[in-house]
This record gives C-alpha cells, structure tokens and sequence, in this order.
C-alpha cells in the first residue's frame, strides 16, 4: 500500500523550520557524492507543458519524481516517492505547497551562508505564493526589522504587506518601486514570471545578498549584466541544470567575471568546500532554479511524518 498525501497534509506536516533541515541536507548529501539529481526536462505543447525532475537520497534508501503540468488556468505538481531496495512506490504527495516552501528554505539556506551576519532589511521584488515562502524562511535565519515590497499589481502587494506583517510579527511596507525596494534591503529577493531585468546593479549597495528565484528557462531574466559584474560571489542549485535554464546566467553569461568557471554550487559553501562571503562590503547572489534534490528530500520526511501520525490516504498499488 502507498499513501496518498493531499495539500493540507503537506502543509500540517512541514513547516518552514524543518523545510530548512530538509534542504540544507540535501545539499550536504549533494556535496558528499551521496545522492543523485537529474535536471529537469520539459515537453511543450500548443495549451499546456509537461515538467519533470528526479533525484535519489541512497543514505535515506529512498528516490522519487517529482511532475507537474502548466496550462494557461492552472498548475499541478506531484512528487512519486519509491523504495530504493524493494521499488515500491511509498508516497503519491500533492506538490504545489511542497515546492513552495522548498524553494524558499534554499534561499533561506543560502541567505544563512552568504548575508553578512547583521542583515536585517529585506528588499523583496514579487508578491505572489512563492514570495511567501521566500520571506518566512530569510525570517528564520535572520533577525529581521523591516522589509520592502514591490509588485506590479497594488492591491497584492498591499494584501501581501498585510498578511505577512501579521505572520512574521515584522514590519512589512509596500513600496514604491524595484528600486525603492533594492535598495532598502541588506537582503534582496527577487519572486517574479519577469523576462526582462527588474533589478538594475546600480541600486545594489555593497555588502547586499540577493535570492534570484523567478527566472528558471533560459528566456527569463529577472537581473541585469551589472548585478552579475558587481557580484563577488555567485552561487546555483546545480551548475548542469543552471546552463539549462537560469536565464540570469545564460543570457548574462558574458557579464560574469570568469563565464561558468566562476559560478559554484552552494553545496560547496554549505560543506566548507569553498568559502562564502570573505568581507561586509561584498555583493552575493544565490541563483536558484530548484532541483529534485530538495523534493526528494522533504518528501521522504514528509512521508516519515505521515506514517508517525496517521495521516494520508493508503491507496492499493497492484505487484505481481
């Protein structure tokens, strides 16, 4: 039997905190040669797209998929979780949520190893679901006094504003402009569907770390070539799946200092591999894409959750 998990399991059994348990060891287990992810890969279609990903934790003896579909109304994200030694598939879990707070716990991840100790401002471009998350998880790994936020649409960035003050018991003020936002924040996010640049590098203040989460095909940008020629430091998910589809990177490929040879993976700083930021005055970007790795991941314990609790639905999978 396999559990069926549905959204609101999902989010009663992870919350941020261990989201960024989750993910940090993922990329502890990347970095060790102990676990194996696959970039994603795509099919597009006239109306529609089809999405999928995967990736194995061998010490935790599990692998899975995670699939989703696009349409022009709507999402659909499924993560399959298999038994590594028997095949056996343990876990269908409904997705939409799970990558939500997986990608914000890695910014907030990366935000914990690359922000200088006393960033305390977020500056954040986007107000959408994965705004959300981005936001609760810098909250967790920093001591934060205020954040700005710019959005195209008013009415959501001043909702948003409302509904995250009262969550995160922080100052939270909608602003004015990109710019306006950039440059209030000791930490910058940037959450949007943008193809074109909406961070300019002349509004970042040195000492600024930044999350670029939006921008994840190779026709999407959300930083322009003077953010990447400012930046000391910049960070991916998986360099393999990076020159695939980080478009910040692949368009902006001529503005970094050393091309590729230049970009790491933060799972070298998480493990001490490489160093991170060396001094207050340097400027770090973590561009993520979101790899397999983290669904695998926060699925397995998801799973491990649900069998300690009761929750889920068994559904009966036929083996011969």
């Amino acid at each position: 039997m396999a559990l069926f998990l549905a959204e609101p399991d999902v989010q009663e059994l992870f919350p941020m905190e261990r989201a960024l348990e989750r993910v940090e060891a993922s990329f502890r287990a990347q970095q060790g040669g102990q676990a194996a992810n696959r970039s994603r890969e795509r099919i597009f279609l006239p109306h529609s797209s089809l999405h999928y990903m995967a990736a194995s934790l061998p010490e935790e003896k599990q692998m899975g998929m995670k699939i989703y579909t696009v349409t022009r109304n709507s999402f659909r994200f499924v993560v399959l979780l298999f038994d590594m030694e028997s095949g056996d598939l343990l876990a269908l879990i409904e997705a939409d949520y799970l990558g939500r707070i997986r990608t914000g716990a890695a910014s907030g991840i990366a935000t914990k190893y690359l922000a200088r100790v006393d960033a305390d401002r977020v500056g954040l471009i986007g107000a959408g679901r994965q705004a959300r998350t981005q936001l609760e998880a810098v909250a967790l790994v920093r001591k934060l006094t205020g954040a700005k936020v710019f959005s195209r649409n008013e009415k959501s960035r001043k909702e948003f504003c409302r509904e995250m003050t009262e969550k995160l018991q922080i100052e939270i003020e909608p602003a004015d402009s990109a710019e306006d936002a950039t440059r209030f924040g000791d930490i910058v996010i940037t959450a949007t569907t943008s193809s074109q640049p909406v961070i300019h590098g002349e509004w970042l203040r040195p000492g600024t770390h930044m999350n670029a989460i939006g921008a994840n095909m190779a026709n999407r940008r959300e930083i322009d070539d003077l953010t990447l020629t400012r930046a000391d430091l910049i960070a991916v998910d998986s360099i393999e799946q990076a020159k695939e589809e980080a478009g910040d990177l692949i368009q902006g490929v001529a503005a970094l200092k050393r091309g590729w040879h230049g970009v790491i993976e933060l799972c070298e700083i998480v493990t001490g591999t490489r160093p991170g930021r060396r001094s207050n005055d340097e400027i770090t970007i973590f561009k993520s894409s979101g790899i397999a790795l983290w669904d695998v991941a926060s699925a397995g314990y998801i799973y491990r959750q649900a069998l300690a609790k009761g929750k889920g639905r068994e559904i009966e999978i036929w083996k011969e």
